[in-house]
């Protein structure tokens, strides 16, 4: 299986980082092929340039994307470790998706008006790992944005059947060493059988 891992957060020493490593380590002990995509390591840009946006019925034409692009049609699973950040994505991580699952790369919009067609079936997996400064409670209520954008938007493209998987640490500004542990064991263990 071809997974990439895309990860997204400023702080190289952050506990994000400790979960990318635990997920990374258990995708390779189950011999999985694996990319990391470190956003805020490479210093990804974001931004939708206006250009971008008004040529959006063709592919993006900036060399920078070309790499982002070639992982994901290369992806058979995609796994996003990031923070929750106001109760959705990082920034960073959002524009990754409004520059890379783009118009002819990710999907086909139809001349006549029709239904977007998929252009990425070849994902079997999505999977969430994340951190939330929130109870449970209050992202539900929210309604986890975030989870929604990735679990259901970009699973509306992936392949029939995608299983998706999603794995948060509530209460992140509570948490002990102890919480944190447990996490990383449940994060092991779970990608170990995802």
């Amino acid at each position: 299986m071809r997974c990439l891992v895309v990860y997204c957060h400023p702080l190289p020493e952050s506990f994000g980082a400790a979960l990318r490593d635990a997920a990374l380590s258990a995708l390779s002990e189950r011999g999985w092929d694996v990319r990391l995509t470190d956003l805020y390591a490479e210093g990804f840009d974001p931004v939708l340039s206006p250009d971008e946006r008004r040529n959006m019925e063709h592919a993006p034409t900036d060399p920078k994307l070309a790499p982002h692009i070639e992982n994901l049609k290369w992806a058979q699973a995609i796994l996003f470790v990031y923070p929750t950040w106001w109760y959705g994505l990082p920034a960073m991580l959002k524009g990754w998706l409004d520059r890379v699952w783009w118009t002819d790369v990710a999907f086909k919009l139809p001349p006549d008006g029709g239904r977007i067609v998929s252009l990425v079936p070849h994902i079997g997996r999505i999977g969430v790992i994340t951190t939330c400064g929130a109870p449970w409670w209050i992202s539900f209520l929210i309604g986890q944005p975030g989870r929604k954008t990735l679990l259901r938007g970009a699973w509306m493209l992936a392949g029939k059947g995608c299983r998706t998987l999603y794995l948060a640490h509530y209460e992140m500004d509570a948490s002990t060493p102890e919480t944190r542990a447990r996490f990383l064991e449940k994060v092991r263990r779970k990608v170990g059988r995802w």
